[in-house]
C-alpha cells in the first residue's frame, strides 16, 4: 500500500513538473514571439515610410516628364498647325486664281457665242437669198432647156450609167484578159508538172462480176436440186445470180460491190472445190468474207503506204480499202483517191503549201462512196461526218466538204484537191458516161443558158466543154455582152455539175443588107 502511495505521489509530482515546463516554455516563446513580432513591425514601419519617399521622388520626376512631352507635342503640334495652314492659303489663292481665269473664259465664250449667232443669222439670211436665186435659175434652166429638174436629172444619170457601164466592160476584159493569161501560165506550168509526175492507170472495172465455169454442167450443180444451191448463196451474199444461155459463165450482179466481190469467190472456191451443198456454200462464203476483209484492209495500207499519208485511224483505213470494190462513171474510187493524193500533193509542193495535208485530203476526199450504197446522204456530207468521227484535222474536213463545191473552200489546201479532182476525173480514159446521162447535160447546158433575156439560140459543142451563145444585137449591147458572158458562166457553175471547165462564148453580129438596081 505504501509502495503503491509512493509510485502515485512520484505519477503526480512528475506530472506537476511537466505542467510547470509546458507553462513556462509557452510563456516564454510568447515573450520571443513578442519581441519578433515587435521587430518586424518596426522593420515594416522602416520600409513604407521608405517607400512613401520613394514614390514622391518618382511621382515627381514622372510629372516633370510629362510636362516636358506635353510641352514638345504641344510645340510639333503648333508647327504642324502653322505648316497646314499656310498650304490652306497657298490653296486659296490658287483656287482663287482658277476661278479668276474660269470667269474670263466664260466671258469670252459668251461673247463668241453672240458674235457666232450673228454670223449664223447673216449665213441663213443669205442661204434664202442663194435660194431664191437657184429657184429663179432653175425656172429660167427649165424654160430654156424644155425640160422638168427630174428629166433632166433621169438625162444625165442616164448619160453618166452608160459612160461608167461602158468603162467598167473595158476594164472588166482587161483586167480578166490580164489575169487569165497569167494564171493560165501558171496553172499549165503547175498541171503540167503534176500530171508529168504522176502515171496513172487508165483501166477500168466494171459493175457486175463474170465468173467462169469449167463446163455448162457446173450451172446445174450451182443452180441444185429445186434451185436450193443457188438460193442458199443468194440468201447467204445478198447478190443476184443471173445464169443465162452464156456458156460457161455465171453473171454476179449486186448493188455493193463488196458483197458482189464476196459472192465471186465463194463461187470459185466452190466450183475448185467440186462439192456444192449449202452447208458448203456457208463455209465457203465465211471464207470469203474473211479473205476480202483481209484484202480490205492490204488495199488501206497499201493505198496509205503509197501516198506516204500516215497516222489513220485503222477503222478509217478499212473504209479507204473497201473503195477498191466501188466505181464512178467507170473509174475504181480508190485509184482515183489514190491519183487524186499524188496530183494534190505535186501542186502543193510547187505553190509551196503543206504537201502533207494536201496529200491527206485527197486520199480522203471521196471516203464517203465506200459507205454511200449503205448510209443515206450524199458522199460529200458523209465522208466529212466520217472524218470528223476519226478527228481528222480541220483542214481536211473541209476539203472533203468543199471538193464537189457544196460549201466555200476555206483553204488553199481545199482548192488543190477540187482542182486535183478535176484533174484526174477529165483526164482521158479517166471516165465513162452513158449516152443518156452525156445528152441530158447537153440539153440542161443549152436550156440554161438559152432563158437569158436578149439571148436568141445557145448550141453546146465540144462534147458540153464549150457553149456558144447568138444574141439579139438590139437587145444586147457590146459592153452588156462582157458582163452577161460572166453572168451565164456564174450560172453554170452554181447549177451544173460537169467535169473540167466550159468556155462561154457570146456573139453578136449586126447586118446591114441594100440592094443596087
Amino acid at each position: 500500500m505504501d509502495l503503491i502511495l509512493a509510485i502515485v505521489l512520484i505519477i503526480v509530482a512528475a506530472a506537476v513538473g511537466i505542467g510547470l515546463g509546458f507553462v513556462s516554455g509557452v510563456t516564454y516563446r510568447k515573450k520571443v514571439a513578442e519581441r519578433e513580432i515587435g521587430s518586424a513591425e518596426a522593420e515594416a514601419t522602416r520600409i513604407i515610410n521608405e517607400a512613401i519617399r520613394g514614390g514622391e521622388s518618382k511621382k515627381k520626376e514622372m510629372l516633370l516628364e510629362a510636362k516636358d512631352e506635353i510641352h514638345k507635342s504641344r510645340t510639333e503640334y503648333e508647327k504642324e498647325v502653322k505648316e497646314r495652314r499656310a498650304e490652306l492659303t497657298k490653296q486659296e489663292r490658287r483656287l482663287q486664281q482658277k476661278e479668276e481665269t474660269l470667269d474670263k473664259k466664260a466671258d469670252a465664250f459668251e461673247r463668241k457665242e453672240e458674235e457666232l449667232a450673228k454670223k449664223l443669222q447673216k449665213a441663213a439670211e443669205t442661204q434664202a437669198e442663194a435660194d431664191k436665186l437657184k429657184a429663179v435659175q432653175m425656172q429660167t434652166l427649165e424654160k430654156i432647156s424644155e425640160l422638168t429638174q427630174e428629166q433632166a436629172k433621169n438625162y444625165l444619170l442616164k448619160i453618166v450609167e452608160d459612160e461608167v457601164r461602158h468603162e467598167s466592160a473595158l476594164k472588166i476584159k482587161e483586167i480578166e484578159q490580164q489575169l487569165k493569161d497569167e494564171a493560165d501560165e501558171k496553172a499549165r506550168e503547175i498541171l503540167s508538172t503534176a500530171i508529168q509526175r504522176c502515171a496513172a492507170d487508165h483501166a477500168a472495172e466494171v459493175t457486175v462480176s463474170v465468173v467462169p465455169l469449167p463446163n455448162d454442167e457446173m450451172k446445174g450443180r450451182i443452180i441444185g436440186r429445186e434451185g436450193r444451191n443457188i438460193r442458199t448463196l443468194e440468201t447467204i451474199t445478198g447478190v443476184d445470180l443471173i445464169i443465162d444461155d452464156t456458156p460457161e459463165a455465171i453473171t454476179v450482179s449486186s448493188f455493193d460491190p463488196v458483197r458482189r466481190e464476196i459472192a465471186r469467190l465463194a463461187l470459185e472456191k466452190l466450183i475448185q472445190d467440186g462439192r456444192i451443198h449449202p452447208t458448203r456454200i456457208e463455209d465457203m462464203v465465211e471464207k470469203a468474207k474473211r479473205e476480202v476483209e483481209r484484202t480490205i484492209r492490204e488495199e488501206g495500207e497499201r493505198a496509205c503506204y503509197e501516198t506516204g499519208v500516215h497516222n489513220l485511224n485503222p477503222e478509217l483505213v478499212k473504209i479507204l480499202g473497201r473503195q477498191k470494190y466501188r466505181t464512178s462513171y467507170g473509174q475504181n474510187v480508190l485509184n482515183h483517191s489514190i491519183e487524186v493524193s499524188h496530183i494534190a500533193g505535186l501542186m502543193a509542193s510547187e505553190l509551196g503549201v503543206d504537201v502533207a495535208l494536201a496529200k491527206r485530203a485527197g486520199l480522203l476526199h471521196d471516203l464517203g462512196k465506200a459507205i454511200d450504197h449503205e448510209v443515206e446522204g450524199s458522199h460529200v456530207q458523209l465522208g466529212a461526218d466520217l472524218a470528223r468521227k476519226y478527228k481528222e484535222n480541220p483542214v481536211v474536213v473541209n476539203a472533203i466538204e468543199a471538193h464537189h463545191g457544196d460549201v466555200e473552200p476555206k483553204t488553199v489546201v481545199a482548192v488543190l484537191v477540187q482542182a486535183a479532182d478535176a484533174v484526174s476525173a477529165a483526164r482521158p480514159g479517166a471516165r465513162r458516161e452513158n449516152v443518156e446521162n452525156y445528152i441530158r447535160r447537153l440539153q440542161k447546158l443549152e436550156e440554161l443558158t438559152g432563158s437569158w433575156p436578149g439571148v436568141e439560140k445557145a448550141f453546146a459543142i465540144q462534147a458540153g466543154r464549150e457553149v456558144r451563145i447568138m444574141v439579139k444585137p438590139e437587145v444586147v449591147t457590146e459592153d452588156n455582152m462582157i458582163l452577161l458572158a460572166r453572168e451565164i458562166a456564174k450560172k453554170i457553175e452554181a447549177e451544173l455539175e460537169y467535169p473540167g471547165q466550159i468556155k462561154v462564148n457570146v456573139i453578136r453580129e449586126t447586118k446591114a443588107v441594100e440592094y443596087a438596081k
